[in-house]
């Protein structure tokens, strides 16, 4: 009887395993399905050099340039905001609080991550943008950096949560070494303690790069929806994703080349995600092994 339970949890485990994979095999078949078909009637070149994307207008231009240089931007700057902060509670969380401020904290902070981000898109509109106009009079009603550094608000909690889990698995002899040989309570933390944990910070860094470049309603609502290739944060620019949800929204005829369109772009989200992975993967096992 006991083996027979186990037969059946084991085919269970399995099942969910396959589940998972075909989702992905299926997820990627449509998207390969339909990028072929747009490409017989666009360039490959021309998607990947044109400095253009208007494929809704009547003069047409199918350059994803503009649409990545937009999820790169707000990505980066959402990074730049959450990084020193998530990481900066991390190491408070774990070196510096009392266990029992450890417990307040820290489910608080990820009570952060089961806000609607729609609400954190109206608060970057009405409240971030109006604030920055203050101390930059050139900025825009819609812009990059207002979205940007509400997504970073957004991330602090995975980056946070996940680096302090990380920094909680050090063994404790690291530490009592590192105080035995003098270091303080700061060096202990930021020249023992994050290095040991490398692999699990940038493991969750890179969960938050790609939480950023999936984000969706934060830079739709603040964000312009306009198509352009810039590095510039002050003004309005659009991501691969709000293109996806503005074209996804019913106006568009289903099967038209300008609906195709969101296939390709979400080709190049899965590519960019894909490789970000990758990435993270190789990191994480070269700092295992250099720290093991």
């Amino acid at each position: 009887m006991k083996k027979r339970n186990e037969k059946i949890i084991e085919f269970f485990l399995a099942l969910s395993g396959a589940i998972t994979v075909l989702t992905t095999i299926g997820i990627l078949w449509v998207l390969l399905y339909e990028s072929v078909l747009f490409f017989k009637e666009v360039s490959v070149v021309e998607f990947f050099t044109d400095t253009q994307w208007t494929p809704l207008f009547s003069d047409k231009h199918f350059g994803i340039l503009p649409l990545i240089s937009g999820t790169i931007l707000t990505s980066f700057i959402a990074i730049l905001v959450a990084l020193p902060i998530g990481l900066s509670i991390a190491v408070y969380l774990n070196e510096y609080a009392h266990p029992k401020i450890r417990q307040t904290i820290k489910p608080v902070l990820e009570i952060l991550a089961a806000i609607p981000t729609v609400v954190y898109g109206f608060f970057a509109l009405t409240v971030v943008t109006p604030f920055l106009q203050t101390l930059i009079p050139s900025l825009a009603g819609f812009n990059a950096l207002s979205p940007g550094i509400v997504m970073g608000i957004m991330i602090i909690p995975l980056i946070s949560s996940l680096s302090e889990d990380a920094l909680y698995a050090v063994p404790k002899s690291l530490r009592e070494a590192s105080y035995g040989l003098g270091a303080t309570q700061f060096q202990t933390s930021f020249k023992v303690l994050v290095p040991a944990a490398s692999s699990g910070i940038i493991v969750s860094v890179i969960l938050a790069i790609s939480r950023a470049f999936g984000e969706t309603m934060i830079v739709a609502v603040a964000a312009g929806l306009e198509p352009r290739l810039t590095l510039d944060p002050t003004v309005p620019i659009a991501t691969i994703t709000t293109y996806i949800v503005q074209v996804s929204m019913g106006d568009v005829p289903q099967g038209s080349l300008e609906f195709k369109t969101i296939f390709s772009a979400g080709m190049m989200l899965f590519v960019f995600t894909f490789i970000l992975n990758t990435i993270s993967a190789r990191v994480k096992k070269k700092f295992y092994h250099k720290y093991e």
